[in-house]
């Protein structure tokens, strides 16, 4: 561990400035799904779906079904865009475009790569979380000033669901094996993470289960931030969620330079 922070340097700020670049080449393409995005949920699950489902109790107050689900949707947007920029993108680079290749026959090394291919993961979760933010904010479902927080727990949210995303990347064999952790983690996380219905609904061995996914403690968080709901239950939860891009980033490292360096 102390040979991974010694060998990550500034130089790792190059990997994230190579991919802002080819980003800002392309943000119509990319800035448009994460903007409609919120509005199609937010129209669908919230006044559509939310016009069938009565007011749901929240910190010990009616909330609309729309107010519940809107800060989940902003934990989804930062789940989706961290991981799957770590994972199908980073594959990508290192597979077919070779982009890793050319990186690693210029000073840096492994770890400053892999570094900076989570932080750039981590930045693509924040812009989308913020997108989310705004939007939601528009629909006058946030409590200002407290959510203002929501933004730096995107970040760190980003950086965990990033790093777990490398994970994935150092171990796939070929880019269709990504439907795995997709059908297995992400898209369970989304369907029980506490987005859509209170977690108090579940039975007690499936809230254990639900505890142990990260999306549950970025939805408590940023759901008890958005209702103006500021306790040490939130520090907690970002805790659990800096642990986990703390771990996940080393486990990628080593992994990957198992895979690349062999």
């Amino acid at each position: 561990m102390d040979t991974v922070l010694k060998n990550i340097s500034w130089r790792a700020w190059r990997v994230w400035q190579r991919n802002y670049d080819v980003y800002l080449a392309t943000w119509k393409v990319n800035f448009i799904p994460p903007l409609l995005e919120p509005v199609l949920y937010l129209l669908a699950f919230g006044m559509g779906l939310g016009q069938l489902v009565p007011g749901i109790s929240y910190a010990g107050r009616p909330v609309s079904y729309l107010e519940f689900i809107a800060p989940g949707l902003i934990a989804v947007a930062v789940m989706n865009h961290g991981f799957f920029e770590t994972t199908y993108a980073s594959f990508v680079r290192m597979y077919f475009q070779k982009t890793y290749d050319a990186i690693l026959s210029t000073p840096l090394v492994l770890e400053d790569v892999v570094f900076g291919e989570i932080v750039w993961g981590a930045t693509k979760a924040f812009f989308a979380g913020s997108i989310m933010f705004v939007v939601v904010g528009l629909f006058g479902l946030l409590s200002l000033p407290q959510a203002l927080l929501i933004l730096p727990l995107c970040f760190f949210a980003g950086m965990a669901f990033s790093a777990l995303g490398m994970c994935f990347t150092a171990i796939v064999k070929n880019i269709e094996m990504f439907n795995f952790p997709v059908f297995l983690f992400i898209t369970p996380m989304f369907l029980f993470g506490g987005v859509f219905f209170p977690l108090s609904e579940m039975p007690q061995w499936a809230q254990g289960v639900a505890w142990c996914l990260p999306l549950t403690f970025l939805v408590s968080s940023t759901r008890a931030l958005a209702s103006g709901v500021v306790s040490a239950v939130i520090l907690k939860d970002a805790l659990v969620l800096v642990l986990v891009a703390f771990i996940c980033t080393f486990a990628a490292i080593a992994m990957l330079k198992k895979r690349l360096l062999k």
